[in-house]
C-alpha cells in the first residue's frame, strides 16, 4: 500500500465555521489551519482540545482569525505544544490580527481566554518558509516534506504540499485563481494527479458575473456618490488581509480624481500593519515587485490615506464626509461596530461590507435583509475607576499584597527550617511567649516591644534567638570578582518580547502609542447598555473576498485531477453540490467529512524505495527540461550488497520503445518563439495558431471537452508538405524532449 493518509474535520465542515482539520500521514498528525471565529465560543474547539496534544506540527495558511484565531488559546489551556509552520506575512499580519483582537475584545468586556503575552508566546517560535521551499521534517516525520505555494487570497497566503515517498497530500483552501492589485493568482493549477487534494467548497454554488474593473468602478462610483452628498463612508474590513486590496483601490482613485474627501484606516495596529506590509513587496504581485525595481516606488506608501490607532483622533478630525476602514468586518467588536452605531440613523451615510458576515454576527443580520429596519446592539466600553470604586479596589490590591507577602515569608520560614535542620546539641526548640511584652531598654532610646516572632531555633551556642544568616562569598581572583558570562546573556526569547511591546520596524515592534495602549493598566471597569439602532443608512455588499467561485474551482479541481479529494468548509449544500459535481466528471474517490469523522484516503499505489546503481547512471543521459531534468531509463530491478532493492542495467538489449514527448506547450509561448524565429504567426479560430501561409497548429483532447476533465493532449500540424511545415515542425520538436 501507499502512504497511509487519514483525515479528520475538527471545525469547519458542513458549515461556515472556523478551519481547523487533522491529516495523520504515517502516524505524524498534522493541524491543518487553528481558527476560531469573532464571537470567540471556547465550544467550537472541544475537538481540538481532544487531540491538541498530539499533534506534532501546526500548519497556518492566511492571517485572518478563521484561519489561526485559537493558536493562543490551544497552546495555553489545551495543550498544543508543536511547531508551527507560516511564511513570513502569515507570521508578522497572524501577530497584529490577534493583537487587534485582544484590544478590541478588551475595551468591551473582561476578556480572558488569552492574553498578549499568550499571543507572543504562540507566535514568537512560529518556523517562517517561502514559497517553494522544501523543509525537511525530523524526528517522527522523517521523510516528510512541506512546502507552501501562493494562495493569492490573502499576503503570503498559502497552499501546503505535504510530500512523502513521492506522494503528495495538498490542502488548498481559499485561494484565488485570479491576479489581483497586490497579489498574483494561485498556483494551484500547477500541481498535477497529487494523491489526495483537501480543498473547500465556500463558493461552490457563487458564480461571480462583474468583470474585475466593472466592480472596482461600482465599488468607487457607490463611494462617491455618498461623499458628494455629505455622507460618511463605513467599510467594516479586517484588521491585515483583504482590506490591503482595498486600500490600493481607494489610493489609486484617489490620486486619479484629486478628491479632497479624506480616508482613514483605523485599527489598534493599523501604523505597524502598514510598516509591515512596506518591507513584504517580494511576497506581492508582479507588477508592485517590478514597480520598486525600477522606479523604488512602493506601492504602500500610501498619500491619502491616514493611519489611526485610536477613535478620539477620529472624533477629533476636521468635520465633512470621510471614508473610514475600521476592524472588525463582524461588526462584533472594535472601531467599526462603534461607528455603524453612531452614523446608523442618517440615511445619507453608507456602510459597505466587501466580504459575507460571519454567521451569527451584526454584519451578518444587517446583510439579511434590506433597510429600514431597527437593530438591538449591546454597547460596553471600558472606564477608568473613580471615587469609592478606585478606593475600594486599591484598598483590595493592598489586601491581596499583604497575604501575598505573608504567604511567600512563611513558605520561606519553612524553606528555612528545612534547611538548617533540627540541631543535635539542643533538646528542645526554644519557646517563645509572643503575648508576653519584652521591653528591651537601652541607652540608645526607649524601649522597642513585640521585637521576637515564633519559629526560631537557636543553636545550642547561642542565648537569644538569631537570624538567618547567608554568607555569600564571592570567588576573586588577580584580577577581581570571578563572573559568569550567562548571567548578562540577553535571551533572543526575552528579545523578541521585549520587541513586540515597542519602537516601530519590520522585527517585530509596535508604534508606541500602540504598545502605551496595551501597558495600560490603569484600574478601570466596563459598563454595558442596550440600544434599539434605527438603521437609515444605505447598507451594500460587494465581493471582495479574494476568493474564486465556483465555475473557476471546478475548472481548478478538474485540472488537478486528484486521485482523492477531500472536501471542507462550505454549507451543507455547496458542499453536496460540488461533490456530486466531481463524482461525475472529475474523481471516483470524493470524500466530505463530518466533524470527528476519519477517512482514509491511503493511496491504492505502492511504492518502493530503490536505489539507482553507478553503473547505470554512467551509461543515462539527461536533458534539461525547465527545472528538472530528464531521461529514458531501461533496467531491471536487482540487490545491493546490503540486500537492498536497486535498479541495475538490463541483462540483455532493451526492446523499442515508441517516442515519449515530455514537456507543455503553452500556445501563447510558442506563438512568441516563433515570432522571434522570423515565421509570422497569428491566432485564428478555436485557439489554433496560423503559421506562415499554409501551416495551421491546434491543440486537441479533453481539455477541450465539457466538463474540464483533464488528460492526454494532442498538438496537430495540419497543412501541405512545404518548407514551413517542416520548419515549424521541428521548432514544436524543439520545445519537447523526445524519449
Amino acid at each position: 500500500m501507499g502512504t497511509s493518509v487519514q483525515v479528520s474535520p475538527l471545525s469547519g465542515v458542513y458549515n461556515e465555521n472556523p478551519l481547523s482539520y487533522l491529516v495523520s500521514i504515517d502516524g505524524f498528525n498534522f493541524l491543518l489551519d487553528c481558527g476560531w471565529n469573532d464571537l470567540f465560543d471556547p465550544s467550537l474547539l472541544e475537538p481540538l482540545s481532544r487531540v491538541a496534544s498530539t499533534i506534532d506540527a501546526v500548519l497556518l495558511t492566511h492571517p485572518d482569525t478563521l484561519h489561526l484565531g485559537a493558536l493562543p488559546y490551544a497552546m495555553k489551556k489545551l495543550g498544543l505544544s508543536a511547531p508551527v509552520y507560516a511564511t513570513e506575512p502569515v507570521h508578522r499580519l497572524g501577530l497584529l490580527t490577534m493583537y487587534d483582537q485582544f484590544l478590541s475584545r478588551k475595551q468591551v468586556s473582561d476578556f480572558d481566554l488569552f492574553t498578549l503575552d499568550d499571543i507572543d508566546s504562540a507566535f514568537q517560535n512560529v518556523i517562517r518558509l517561502t514559497y517553494s521551499q522544501n523543509y525537511h521534517l525530523s524526528g517522527n516525520g522523517e521523510g516528510i516534506v512541506i512546502a507552501p505555494h501562493v494562495a493569492g487570497h490573502m499576503l503570503g497566503g498559502s497552499i501546503w504540499k505535504i510530500t512523502k515517498d513521492g506522494e503528495e497530500v495538498v490542502y488548498a483552501v481559499d485561494y484565488n485563481h485570479r491576479k489581483e492589485r497586490h497579489l498574483n493568482g494561485t498556483v494551484l493549477q500547477s500541481f498535477v494527479r497529487p494523491a489526495v487534494l483537501i480543498t473547500d467548497a465556500y463558493n461552490a454554488l457563487y458564480t461571480n458575473q462583474t468583470q474585475s474593473h466593472h466592480r472596482d468602478t461600482e465599488f468607487l462610483d457607490t463611494i462617491s456618490k455618498h461623499l458628494e452628498v455629505g455622507g460618511n463612508v463605513l467599510l467594516p474590513v479586517d484588521t491585515a488581509g483583504r482590506v490591503l486590496e482595498l486600500l490600493l483601490i481607494l489610493e489609486q482613485h484617489w490620486s486619479q480624481r484629486a478628491f479632497s474627501f479624506p480616508i482613514y484606516f483605523l485599527t489598534y495596529v493599523s501604523s505597524s500593519t502598514i510598516d509591515y506590509v512596506k518591507s513584504f513587496l517580494e511576497w506581492m504581485s508582479d507588477s508592485i515587485s517590478k514597480s520598486f525595481e525600477t522606479s523604488r516606488d512602493n506601492a504602500f506608501l500610501l498619500r491619502h490615506v491616514t493611519l489611526l490607532i485610536n477613535k478620539t483622533d477620529l472624533d477629533n478630525a476636521p468635520p465633512g464626509p470621510k471614508v473610514v476602514l475600521a476592524s472588525m468586518a463582524s461588526l462584533e467588536a472594535g472601531f467599526a461596530r462603534d461607528i455603524f452605531v453612531e452614523w446608523a440613523n442618517d440615511p445619507r451615510n453608507l456602510v459597505l461590507f466587501t466580504e459575507t458576515g460571519q454567521f451569527g454576527t451584526l454584519a451578518r443580520m444587517l446583510q439579511s435583509a434590506p433597510p429600514p429596519k431597527f437593530v438591538k446592539v449591546t454597547m460596553s466600553k471600558r472606564v477608568p475607576l473613580a471615587g469609592e470604586e478606585l478606593i475600594a479596589y486599591e484598598e483590595e490590591q493592598n489586601r491581596l499584597k499583604r497575604e501575598e507577602a505573608l504567604r511567600a515569608s512563611l513558605v520561606k520560614e519553612e524553606e528555612t527550617k528545612a534547611s538548617l535542620g533540627p540541631d543535635e546539641n539542643s533538646s528542645e526548640p526554644m519557646i517563645i511567649d509572643t503575648k508576653t511584652t519584652h521591653d528591651v531598654v537601652g541607652s540608645h532610646g526607649p524601649a522597642y516591644k513585640d521585637i521576637l516572632i515564633d519559629g526560631f531555633v537557636p543553636p545550642s551556642s547561642s542565648v537569644a534567638p538569631m537570624f538567618p544568616f547567608y554568607d555569600n562569598t564571592a570567588d576573586w581572583d588577580e584580577y577581581g570578582e570571578v563572573i559568569n558570562p550567562d548571567d548578562y546573556v540577553i535571551k533572543d526569547e526575552d528579545m523578541d518580547r521585549g520587541a513586540m511591546h515597542a519602537g516601530g520596524d519590520v522585527d517585530g515592534r509596535l508604534d508606541e502609542a500602540t504598545a502605551s495602549l496595551m501597558l495600560d493598566t490603569r484600574p478601570s471597569k466596563v459598563i454595558s447598555n442596550e440600544l434599539i439602532v434605527t438603521v437609515s443608512c444605505s447598507l451594500v455588499k460587494m465581493d471582495y473576498e479574494g476568493r474564486s467561485d465556483g465555475r473557476s474551482i471546478k475548472s481548478t479541481i478538474a485540472h488537478v485531477s486528484p486521485l482523492k479529494l477531500v472536501l471542507v468548509h462550505a454549507t451543507a449544500e455547496a458542499t453536496e453540490h460540488l461533490k456530486q459535481h466531481c463524482l461525475n466528471s472529475i474523481c471516483p474517490h470524493v470524500y466530505a467529512p463530518k466533524i470527528e469523522e476519519t477517512v482514509d484516503v491511503t493511496s491504492d499505489l505502492c511504492a518502493y524505495k530503490v536505489q539507482l546503481s553507478e553503473k547505470l547512471m554512467s551509461n543515462v543521459i539527461f536533458k534539461k527540461l525547465g527545472d528538472s531534468e530528464v531521461a529514458w531509463v531501461d533496467s531491471q530491478v536487482g540487490k545491493t550488497e546490503s540486500e537492498k532493492r536497486c535498479l541495475q542495467p538490463m541483462a540483455s538489449a532493451a526492446a523499442p520503445h515508441k517516442p515519449v514527448l515530455v514537456g507543455d506547450l503553452k500556445m501563447q509561448d510558442f506563438k512568441q518563439f516563433l515570432a522571434s524565429k522570423g515565421v509570422q504567426v497569428e491566432f485564428a479560430g478555436g485557439g489554433a495558431l496560423r503559421c506562415g501561409e499554409y501551416v495551421t497548429l491546434r491543440k486537441v483532447g479533453p481539455t477541450g471537452q465539457k466538463g474540464g476533465a483533464s488528460g492526454p493532449q494532442q498538438i496537430l500540424i495540419e497543412g501541405p508538405l512545404c518548407e514551413d511545415y517542416y520548419k515549424v515542425r521541428d521548432y514544436l520538436y524543439s520545445q519537447f524532449y523526445l524519449l
